[in-house]
């Protein structure tokens, strides 16, 4: 996979972009980015000793709670990009980890338009055994302060989505969490309710026109048998679409996703 750490605690991977990761357009997926990203992220903290395994010895995970990521010119098929990840430490609640997808010979990283992808994440701990929020607090010693990359592919963290206020967002179906759903963590993955919300608009909608930002929260984890509600609105923004997603279990938000066309 020629991964590397670099002196400023970047991990990076070189990929060719598969088939299987783009569209009917040869455009990366959204979800197809969310799957590279974790895993990425998964092997950067490893290196760094606060990976999945050494989480694991305390019975806790690394659960990612906000996404933002900005297509500034979607990578196609066959592309040779580079992955960059890097963490940056405590944000409240939350550990930050930025992401940059580029074109694979791109080491202008001061360049942030040249970046293919710009991505923002949110991170919490959670004990695997209670399935509730470990505190940051207790993460902390897990986390040398000496492993942070201070860069901001985003400027600002992920913010919070919800639908906006005063719209009255139409059914748009439901998903019960099966089999190809749930991760090594045992919920629902976080790549997939991108999928699910993306299936809830028609295929014109989806596929029309190139996917510019995407935003998601991920409010409630959902386990396999649940069902899940989907409901959406959509609004027109600056010659394109803005579409907003939320899931819903037992009348609890589980997700809640704004996409931008």
């Amino acid at each position: 996979m020629n991964e590397r750490l670099t002196k400023d605690n970047r991990y990076s991977q070189n990929l060719t972009l598969p088939c299987y990761d783009t569209d009917a357009r040869f455009l990366l997926k959204p979800a197809s980015f969310m799957d590279l990203a974790q895993e990425l992220a998964y092997w950067a903290a490893q290196e760094l000793g606060f990976g999945y395994d050494d989480l694991q010895k305390h019975h806790t995970a690394w659960v990612l709670s906000r996404m933002q990521f900005r297509f500034r010119n979607t990578p196609r098929w066959r592309d040779e990009v580079t992955l960059y990840t890097w963490h940056k430490g405590l944000d409240g609640i939350f550990f930050l980890r930025d992401f940059e997808l580029r074109a694979k010979g791109d080491t202008n990283l001061a360049d942030k338009a040249s970046a293919l992808v710009s991505c923002t994440s949110s991170w919490i701990v959670m004990d695997t055994q209670t399935r509730r929020l470990v505190r940051s607090d207790e993460v902390l010693d897990m986390v040398p302060s000496n492993t942070q990359c201070p860069d901001d592919a985003l400027k600002e963290p992920a913010p919070k989505v919800t639908m906006p206020r005063g719209v009255t967002p139409v059914p748009a179906g439901t998903r019960q969490v099966s089999y190809a759903d749930v991760d090594i963590i045992g919920h629902t993955n976080n790549a997939r309710y991108i999928v699910w919300a993306m299936d809830s608009l028609t295929y014109e909608e989806a596929a029309g026109s190139p996917v510019k930002e995407v935003r998601i929260n991920f409010n409630k984890e959902t386990v396999p048998g649940e069902t899940v509600e989907l409901f959406r609105h959509s609004e027109p923004l600056d010659g394109g679409m803005r579409h907003y997603i939320e899931g819903k279990s037992a009348g609890k938000s589980c997700f809640c996703a704004r996409i931008d066309y």
